[in-house]
């Protein structure tokens, strides 16, 4: 049997609305047949939205370049060189449509990726560890280096107490338009050795602000003597598959000067009440593995783990 050619277009500028819509129902097709999403919200909000070079998008279609009835089969996206905690790594994300695997798409578009990477290393996201990923990882010999865990907990069973705040220090929500640069600077502080989380610019919060689960009061802030000194941002995620809302911690900070005394756990109970309060049933969130601490205070509130990403890294 003749494997089915594969052609990969490494765009470096913005996809056409026409070729986002169709790797967003490839997304929704993957998301169905796995039971995860195969792209993390960051890379969906740069294809939404267009990624800024030198991050870039590649489209795998099945039959050579310039033919009649070539059909999208794979996207990948690569982003920015991180020059500032992973010595000029690039992180890459792909996803191949469930009816085209295992025929060498994601081969050829992983080969592309490592290719347009140059002299780069490469970490790349597995959503789910499936089995079909480790396999190709395993083809390229890529070495498993970061595991994210995402747990999930019945709301139900979400402490029912009130939480205790440390001495001097009061909760609000969030006001946009007028918290964001101090937000960033705690968020930045907070998640100084996070490759993704402390990374964020003033763009990435305002494009989450403008998606249509922003909801302030979700949002919350912990002051100390007028400042910001930590906050739980929560997130109400609603399904296309009619599976329902649930709730997302969607990141918990506390500014490094500020921890102990249990002002973190505090937050997380202030946003699990709130997501009880809007009648939602569930809810989830990501811990890096080797986050114990975290780890260790999620699981004492009751989450259990759910499913698990994996991060590859090729080194050229």
């Amino acid at each position: 049997m003749t494997q089915p050619s594969t052609s990969v277009e490494p765009g470096n500028s913005a996809l056409s609305a026409a070729t986002v819509d169709q790797v967003l129902e490839l997304v929704s097709a993957a998301a169905g047949a796995d039971g995860v999403a195969p792209l993390s919200e960051d890379a969906l909000l740069q294809l939404r939205h267009g990624s800024t070079p030198p991050a870039r998008d590649l489209v795998a279609y099945a039959g050579d370049h310039g033919a009649p009835e070539r059909q999208l089969v794979g996207h990948a996206h690569m982003d920015a060189p991180d020059y500032a905690g992973q010595d000029g790594d690039i992180t890459a994300e792909l996803v191949v449509h469930p009816a085209h695997r295992r025929v060498g798409h994601g081969g050829a578009l992983l080969a592309n990726v490592l290719s347009l990477a140059g002299d780069h290393g490469v970490r790349i996201w597995a959503h789910g560890d499936l089995p079909g990923s480790a396999a190709l990882a395993s083809s390229f010999k890529l070495t498993r280096i970061r595991a994210l865990f995402q747990l999930r907990m019945p709301l139900a069973t979400a402490p029912a107490a009130k939480p205790a705040f440390p001495a001097g220090v009061t909760v609000r929500t969030f006001v946009p338009g007028e918290d964001e640069a101090a937000w960033l600077g705690v968020n930045q502080r907070a998640f100084a050795h996070h490759p993704e989380q402390g990374s964020w610019t003033i763009k990435d919060l305002r494009v989450r602000e403008e998606e249509p689960w922003f909801d302030p009061a979700g949002f919350f802030l912990a002051e100390r003597d007028g400042r910001i000194i930590g906050f739980h941002w929560t997130k109400v995620h609603r399904p296309d598959d009619g599976s329902g809302p649930i709730g997302e911690v969607y990141v918990v900070g506390v500014d490094p000067g500020q921890q102990g005394g249990g002002l973190g756990r505090a937050l997380t109970a202030t946003g699990l009440a709130h997501l009880r309060g809007l009648g939602l049933s569930e809810v989830m969130l990501y811990v890096d593995e080797d986050n114990t601490t975290a780890v260790s205070m999620y699981t004492g509130l009751g989450f259990g783990r759910w499913s698990t990403d994996v991060m590859y890294r090729y080194a050229p």
